[in-house]
């Protein structure tokens, strides 16, 4: 039984054996939940999914299982079930009770500490069962094996009945049914979208097995099923982009122990986006696999150039940047023996993944631009001129950097700053619009709110590389106010302030400027939004006023609601149609007053998903976009990424 020990101190100081406090089984689960599933927030909630649909995903890698089925209950319970050999239920020769209740009520127990059972698993740990059994108000197993189908219940990890036999199977499989513990989690209620990507990604991971997940509270229903594997994956990312090839590259090896996958297509934008994973993980922060792809795609192209007189002697070579330009990749490894960094399995660490993983770029790769001359030129002239636009960004950007104390020659008397120096105690508004900077610098809290009025709409970075992006006047104005550099001189310990409230007016150009500015800080000072930096400001759509009493609202719902409870008589509505209407005083009272206001985090939950947002949002194909609106118009007000 795997114990955790609690170590205290006591009121005067001893420290004895008296002192430590053994949680004993999955009691240290219940007790620190994020240890083992991140957080206790939606995330938290959504990740006890993903661990028992791994489970019937290393059911899959082995050879066993072709379809698993995922049920959102209309009680927010959740239902997994898979065709795989099911859990075993013999007696356990240590425990003395059946495998799958140890499984289910043991840390670390599970076919995966190196037997038989898996060769390749992305439930390293052991710990997923067992977690999810300890965070659930209630759980039940069924196992079809033997030709008999088998049930045990469970609640908050406890078991609750004996392991019975309560009927006959044809087939065999596994399916879990759980509910969460509303005494753990701080949200219990399931978002279709955030599963069906995660579950479509694992479609496009592991080719031909069957993943459909069911919305009972809406009738919401999808499969997902690709016999391309990534293939399918990099044209679905590149679906909204103009490709520079049609065909995907792709390339597959086993090299000793390891399985190499790796698919790519470039297409005619400026955004590099490369997504890694290990046993099925989303490697975030990338590892030996990815690093060893990113060298052998720099040397490869730079031999094939010079070879063929692409690149000419007295030219330097194309570096990685840049030929990294526009491309859409997937890398996909699968390890026997996984060495990952840190308990979120973000980064792979194995030494030798590197070097099988170049290898198997250099032969695939190299063939490839052999065999399809006409592709590579493509690519190669693409690099060239990204090349060409990293050293006139280089040029444009030295004339961005800040110098010492913001001379007044830097921001052209634009930015009203604020008295505080620390960071993390200052504000950065950016304001649409003269009139509403104003109201805005007169208004504020000069020292921690600092105001840098914006003229009309930004450029569409989507559309424009470094070089293009840094001569246009107003963006060089918040570059320069935030102090973080921008592309290779970038720093967000640099930050000048660690919130970043982005005003617009509450119309179409607002949203539309709101847009602008997102769009350019994810692609171009990413770190400010993972780290929380950004924020979106709510100005008011009303103000209500009844003789003396005025208030405020910030949706037609909520008017509505009110005009419904206090009356039309004597009442007098105006509606804002932007931030200028009103003046100093009411800027203050409803969106910057930090004790009164409402603001928005940004936060980026998926980087694939926001990639794909952007793109069809701020591209140059329509139709996605409109097809894109007319889906989500109406579910939200303000799109966070």
């Amino acid at each position: 039984m795997a114990d955790q020990e609690n170590l205290t101190i006591n009121g005067n100081g001893n420290y004895d054996a008296s002192q430590i406090q053994v949680l004993e089984g999955l009691e240290a689960v219940r007790r620190r939940p994020g240890m083992y599933i991140g957080s206790t927030s939606a995330r938290g909630l959504h990740h006890l999914v993903y661990e028992i649909v791994d489970n019937s995903i290393d059911e899959a890698l082995a050879g066993y299982c072709d379809t698993i089925e995922v049920i959102i209950h209309e009680d927010n319970s959740i239902e997994v079930s898979d065709n795989g050999r099911g859990i075993p239920v013999d007696i356990h020769p240590k425990m003395g009770k059946p495998a799958v209740e140890v499984a289910l009520t043991v840390l670390h127990a599970g076919g995966k500490f190196g037997g038989e059972g898996y060769k390749v698993s992305g439930g390293l740990h052991g710990v997923g069962l067992s977690v999810v059994n300890a965070l659930s108000a209630f759980l039940k197993v069924t196992v079809q094996r033997n030709g008999k189908v088998y049930e045990q219940t469970y609640e908050r990890g406890a078991t609750t009945s004996q392991l019975i036999v309560v009927g006959e199977a044809e087939k065999t499989g596994t399916t879990i049914y759980f509910k969460p513990d509303a005494e753990i989690f701080e949200e219990l209620e399931y978002s279709y979208d955030t599963l069906a990507h995660r579950l479509r990604e694992l479609s496009f991971l592991n080719k031909n097995v069957k993943i459909t997940l069911h919305d009972r509270r809406t009738g919401k229903e999808k499969e997902f099923l690709h016999a391309g594997g990534i293939i399918d994956f990099v044209k679905y990312l590149n679906k909204n982009k103009d490709v520079l090839h049609p065909q995907v590259i792709y390339f597959h090896c086993e090299k000793e122990s390891v399985d190499i996958e790796v698919a790519l297509q470039f297409n005619d934008g400026y955004a590099e986006n490369i997504y890694s994973f290990a046993n099925n993980i989303n490697t975030h922060e990338g590892g030996t696999h990815e690093s060893g792809f990113k060298s052998a795609l720099t040397r490869v192209i730079n031999d094939y150039a010079r070879r063929t007189n692409l690149l000419k002697d007295n030219e330097n070579n194309l570096s990685g940047e840049d030929i990294r330009e526009g491309l859409t990749s997937i890398i996909s490894v699968k390890v026997r023996e996984p060495q990952f960094e840190g308990q979120t399995k973000t980064k792979l660490g194995n030494s030798e993944v590197r070097g099988y993983t170049d290898s198997s770029v250099t032969e695939g790769l190299g063939t490839f631009l052999e065999e399809n001359p006409s592709v590579a030129k493509k690519i190669i002239d693409k690099s060239v001129h990204a090349m060409r636009a990293r050293e006139a960004a280089r040029k444009a950007r030295e004339l961005t950097r800040r110098k010492s104390a913001l001379e007044s020659t830097s921001l052209p008397g634009k930015l009203a700053d604020c008295s505080l120096r620390d960071p993390s105690l200052c504000e950065l508004f950016l304001v649409e619009g003269d009139s509403a900077g104003g109201s805005a610098k007169q208004g504020r809290d000069r020292r921690f709110q600092a105001i840098l009025p914006l003229r009309g709409k930004i450029l569409n970075v989507e559309k424009a590389r470094l070089d293009k992006v840094l001569s246009n006047e107003e963006i060089r104005a918040i570059i320069t106010a935030l102090g973080t550099g921008i592309g290779e001189d970038f720093d967000v310990a640099k930050a000048r302030y660690h919130r970043i409230c982005i005003m617009t007016d509450a119309d179409v150009d607002g949203s539309h400027i709101r847009t602008l500015l997102l769009t350019f800080f994810y692609r171009h000072m990413k770190p400010l939004v993972e780290d929380g930096y950004i924020y979106i400001a709510q100005p008011p759509l009303y103000q209500v006023k009844k003789g003396r009493d005025v208030r405020y609202f910030y949706s037609d719902k909520e008017l509505n609601n009110h005009l419904k409870e206090k009356g039309k008589d004597n009442v007098t509505i105006q509606r804002y149609k932007g931030l200028g209407e009103m003046n100093p005083d009411q800027l203050w009272d409803t969106t910057m007053n930090p004790e009164e206001r409402t603001i928005l985090r940004v936060a980026m939950e998926d980087a694939m998903e926001a990639e794909t947002v952007f793109t069809t949002l701020m591209g140059d194909r329509v139709e996605p976009r409109r097809e894109f609106i007319q889906n989500h118009a109406r579910e939200v007000r303000n799109l966070d990424i």
